[in-house]
């Protein structure tokens, strides 16, 4: 029973790794045989490289989590290191959401043609949308910190009901209970 969170870490990212290289890998060859075989008319060598190029971030991303989450594990058996987690929020989230719109483009491009790669262009729209927002929450956060002046003038100087019969009653107070 010992290391028993450890195993199943270990478990569950061992899981995860081969179920994700095995639908990229699906996907690959999706992609290599509809364009070799059906579409051949349509296919340049651009269009590989196109997929070479669109593709690698998939790619790094994949060769990433293999590198953080695969578990290590002794000659003997016993385990090391049960690897990063591969289901964890924040960066990790964002990547797997790299490689699953990778992967929707890959199939999309497979399909559709190589005007689907302009999909991809998606992903830097929503990076740069996320930071705005961010830095914009971020912003009237530090608002607060400049002081009860300072909040009463950013709408120029115009305070709100509330903040009027904050102002009369001699500011805001503690409750305990």
């Amino acid at each position: 029973m010992a290391q028993k969170a450890a195993k199943q870490q270990a478990a569950r990212n061992t899981a995860i790794l081969k179920r994700t290289h095995l639908i990229s890998l699906a996907i690959t060859v999706f992609f290599l045989l509809l364009r070799l075989l059906v579409f051949w008319a349509s296919c340049t060598r651009a269009t590989y490289l196109l997929y070479a190029f669109l593709s690698a971030p998939a790619f790094a991303i994949e060769f990433w989590f293999e590198r953080i989450g695969r578990p290590v594990t002794a000659p003997s058996g016993e385990l090391k290191k049960p690897g990063e987690d591969l289901e964890a929020k924040g960066l990790t989230d964002f990547m797997w959401d790299i490689l699953y719109w990778t992967w929707g483009c890959t199939i999309s491009a497979t399909i559709l043609g190589d005007k689907a790669w302009w999909g991809y262009v998606v992903v830097p729209l929503y990076s740069v949308w996320l930071a705005w927002t961010t830095f914009g929450g971020m912003r009237k956060g530090m608002a607060g910190m400049a002081g009860k002046d300072a909040v009463a003038d950013t709408s120029n100087g115009a305070m709100s009901n509330r903040q009027k019969k904050q102002e009369k009653r001699g500011g805001q107070k503690m409750q305990y209970r």
